[in-house]
Formats: structure tokens, C-alpha cells, sequence
């Protein structure tokens, strides 16, 4: 197993499927009309819904882009997904070969954001239909959200497990 792990193609074959099961997953959805929603536990406003959303917008619906409002979304967007592939494998390739924690973060990283960047070239926005609801939690309700967005949530706490438990341990070690 860790010749495996200790291997890059395995880390872009996780990208890949990730990526794969994301747009799958959203042309399924995307296949819905406007309004259309989906209790999966609970029903009407449950703990889960599927529902179709589009996000014009970054995460949680900000609108970035009206910085710099002379540059159209798709191609704002396409810079920062460039700027954050390039950097991410630039950040993969300097990890210790022992760090699949980080290693597998950066791959649903990279995955999560080529995964929306896709939505935006193809339709210009985002397709997002995750709705779930955690009583009193931040949020009345948590924004709805798609299989990239939660690529992106488990890769940064897989960097959080490699920088902060996996390497001090090997360090003590």
C-alpha cells in the first residue's frame, strides 16, 4: 500500500474520479428544473434536500469578482483556479513523500476546484444542490453546496491532519 501511496499517479487518479463523480453528479442535477427540490431526510426543509441552485458567485454566493467588474466571472474565475492548480502542485510536490494525508488534500483540492471551474465554463455559473440543515449551527441554514465544494472542505482538513498530527509525529519519531 504505501508503494502506492508514495506514488503521484495514484493522487491524479483521485483527482480524476473525484472530478468525474462531481460533474456527474451535477449534470444530474443540473437535469432538474428551476425550482425543483428533493427531500432526502425529513421532509420540505429537512436535514437534507437536494435542490438546484445556481452560483454566480465564490463560496457561500460572494461576489469577488465585482472588484474588478471589467473582467468577466468565467475568465476572473479562470485565473484564480490557475493560480490555485499551479500553486497547489507546486505545494504537492514539496510535501515529504510519507505525507498522503496532505498528499490527498491537495488532489480533492485541485479536484474541488476544477470541478466548479467546469460549471463555469460550460453554463457560466455553478451548479450546487446539497441543502442541509444544522439546527442553530452558524447558519439558520447552511448554504447549499455540491461534491466540489466538500472536495475542497476534506482536502483542507486532510492539510490540517498532515501539517498538525501527521508531521509532528513523525518529527518526534
Amino acid at each position: 500500500m504505501k508503494q502506492l501511496l508514495n506514488k503521484t499517479p495514484f493522487y491524479v487518479a483521485v483527482a480524476a474520479v473525484a472530478l468525474v463523480l462531481d460533474q456527474i453528479t451535477k449534470f444530474w442535477a443540473d437535469s432538474h428544473p428551476p425550482g425543483w427540490k428533493m427531500p432526502i431526510i425529513g421532509d420540505g426543509d429537512g436535514l437534507l434536500n437536494f435542490i438546484i441552485v445556481y452560483n454566480e458567485g465564490a463560496a457561500f454566493s460572494l461576489n469577488p469578482q465585482k472588484i474588478v467588474s471589467w473582467l468577466s466571472p468565467t475568465i476572473f474565475f479562470g485565473i484564480l483556479t490557475i493560480i490555485a492548480v499551479v500553486g497547489a502542485i507546486y505545494f504537492f510536490r514539496s510535501l515529504a513523500k510519507e505525507d498522503y494525508a496532505s498528499k490527498l488534500g491537495i488532489a480533492l483540492i485541485i479536484s474541488g476546484a476544477l470541478g466548479n471551474f467546469c460549471d463555469r465554463l460550460r453554463i457560466g455559473k455553478v451548479v450546487d444542490f446539497i441543502d442541509v440543515d444544522f439546527p442553530d449551527f452558524i447558519f439558520e441554514r447552511w448554504p447549499t453546496f455540491n461534491l466540489a465544494d466538500s472536495w475542497v472542505t476534506i482536502g483542507i482538513v486532510l492539510l490540517f491532519i498532515g501539517a498538525y498530527l501527521v508531521r509532528p509525529a513523525k518529527q518526534k519519531a
